[in-house]
């Protein structure tokens, strides 16, 4: 088991050091100061680590599913128990509130507890007709990398699913929030997971992803991170002809008409946007408001972001913490100071807030050149662009202009504008009259540049499955 703040890896069933015994700092983003240390994994690290997996997958595979899924509610309720510590292991090393950390943690309870649940069922043969079936099947070693956003949900997301369907998974969780990975893989190891069928690294993401994806064992790989990596993985991936889950990048539009609850569209856009610091590939980049109600409505989500409470993550008083690294603050500075040289106006915020820390104030930015960066590169950070509209038609055309496709969002009480959008917008998710995250139980994707593959629901699971067609049912018993 890995030390308070020295986290190590977890292969074969064990806690280890890499192999070289090098390591990387954990830096508190409130205050900019170490705090921890990281297990960098060797090159035999992650060869132990395909061993484990080949050996584990043998295993798992042949176990019932009906015990599959006993053992991730199991393993969701021991997580359960340990929210408070975990949250707030996980808020001081992403800059997040400690309210929600304990909420992804929630989220990330729900998503092992409805793969659990369910997993005798999306592994159970299904007929086409009286004389064929389907027969789901493991696909065999998962690759799973995941992000430093929102690492709790995506970790139990990628080995929920996977592990429901049969397969053993290979995680390479964020150095910069590792406590995420490490609670999530004790509790599968308190509820009993046989060694490998589940392996934890970190280290240098290209080097682990390339050695993985070198290796014929791994048969998928899921990822959640930007498109341009995302990208550069797939390519790995062909060689091997690896199936691929890929959510990338979002800049998702927010829609919002004139017969729209101004008061309460604001509310839910700035409480939505300026969670987690803005840091989330679902939350809303560019509001587009009817002319009629354009000045009213600005006015209104101004005085939201105002409200926004700016301090540290462990202070119950506040909304939004820092952001979770310098490499974003320098991203936040870039994209403004962009959009202001095209003639940008800085409605609220646009700076780093002068105290210790990567703090920056929650931003809102009008007349934007159609050429700044900030609409054409996902900012993922704290700011906001507004312009108005003056047809649904214009209003579609813009919101759909971006190369991502991951979510969009309108507010309207008009049946006919409704039904409208939901079939015109471009958006592997389209909410109405709010913003809402990912579910456990239902399918989510991008289109366009955001990815492809589903994660969540049925669909999530069939990711890791071979669907194995069966004729002559009649002369063919199914265990």
């Amino acid at each position: 088991m890995s030390d308070s703040m020295n986290y190590k890896l977890f292969i074969d069933g064990a806690w280890r050091s890499g192999g070289h015994g090098a390591d990387l700092p954990l830096l508190n983003p409130a205050i900019e100061q170490e705090f921890g240390r990281v297990a960098i994994a060797s090159a035999s690290d992650l060869d132990d680590a395909l061993t484990s997996a080949q050996a584990g997958l043998l295993q798992w595979s042949n176990t019932p599913a009906e015990e599959r899924g006993t053992l991730l509610v199991r393993a969701a309720r021991i997580l359960a128990g340990k929210i408070d510590i975990a949250a707030a292991s996980l808020s001081a090393e992403q800059g997040k509130t400690l309210a929600e950390a304990k909420g992804e943690y929630a989220r990330a309870v729900e998503m092992l507890e409805w793969n659990g649940t369910h997993a005798a069922k999306t592994s159970a043969p299904y007929s086409i007709d009286e004389k064929r079936i389907i027969v789901p099947e493991p696909i065999g070693v998962v690759a799973a990398f995941t992000p430093w956003n929102y690492p709790s949900v995506l970790n139990a997301r990628k080995l929920g699913a996977s592990i429901a369907a049969g397969c053993s998974v290979i995680l390479k969780a964020a150095e910069e929030t590792p406590s995420a990975g490490v609670y999530m893989i004790e509790a599968l190891e308190e509820a009993g997971i046989p060694p490998g069928v589940v392996s934890l690294v970190f280290g240098h993401p290209p080097m682990i992803s390339e050695h993985l994806l070198a290796s014929p064992v791994v048969r998928a790989l899921s990822f959640t991170g930007s498109t341009p990596v995302g990208k550069q993985l797939a390519k790995m991936a062909a060689e091997n002809l690896q199936r691929c889950v890929l959510e990338l990048g979002g800049h998702s539009p927010v829609v919002v008409f004139e017969d729209a609850d101004l008061a309460k569209a604001a509310w839910a856009i700035s409480e939505y946007k300026f969670e987690c610091a803005g840091q989330s590939c679902n939350a809303p980049s560019r509001i587009l408001v009817a002319r009629s109600i354009y000045r009213e409505f600005l006015s209104q989500l101004v005085r939201a972001a105002e409200k926004i409470r700016v301090g540290a993550p462990d202070d119950p008083e506040t909304d939004m913490g820092p952001m979770a690294n310098a490499r974003r603050i320098e991203a936040m500075e870039r994209l403004t100071k962009d959009a202001v040289k095209r003639g940008a106006k800085v409605e609220i915020g646009g700076e780093r807030l002068d105290r210790p820390g990567f703090y920056w104030a929650p931003t809102i930015l009008t007349n934007v050149h159609p050429d700044s960066q900030v609409l054409h590169e996902e900012p993922f950070g704290p700011i906001l662009t507004v312009a108005p509209f003056d047809t649904v038609e214009g209003a579609i055309e813009e919101a759909n202009r971006s190369e991502y496709g991951l979510a969009a969002y309108f507010f309207t009480g008009s049946p006919a504008i409704q039904e409208k959008m939901i079939r015109s917008l471009t958006a592997g998710a389209v909410s109405m009259n709010h913003l809402k995250g990912v579910s456990a139980d239902a399918p989510n994707a991008g289109v366009k540049q955001s990815g492809y593959g589903y994660e969540g629901g049925l669909e999530g699971v069939r990711a890791f499955q071979n669907l194995k067609l069966v004729n002559g049912v009649k002369a063919v018993s199914v265990a």
